[in-house]
């Protein structure tokens, strides 16, 4: 089930939304409204640097260089 983000024609709020079926109702959770606009979203992905350094910044800097022995 995706997540996508609308723009409400109403009151221009921006709101994430949990499709679970395709004529899914949609509402603005801020004015109520049904006018809303599907946005173009960016997803994100892993950054393609050196590894055991991206391991460690995600584990607080205390990981060896052979991975991650982290508890967190």
């Amino acid at each position: 089930m995706p997540i996508y983000e609308y723009v409400c024609q109403n009151c221009q709020t921006s709101f994430e939304h949990l499709v679970i079926a395709k004529d899914s109702d949609i509402s603005c959770p801020k004015c109520g409204g049904r006018q809303a606009t599907l946005q173009f979203s960016v997803f994100a992905a892993p950054h393609s640097g050196d590894s055991s350094a991206d391991a460690a910044a995600s584990c607080g800097g205390g990981c060896s260089p052979s991975g991650c022995g982290c508890d967190n």
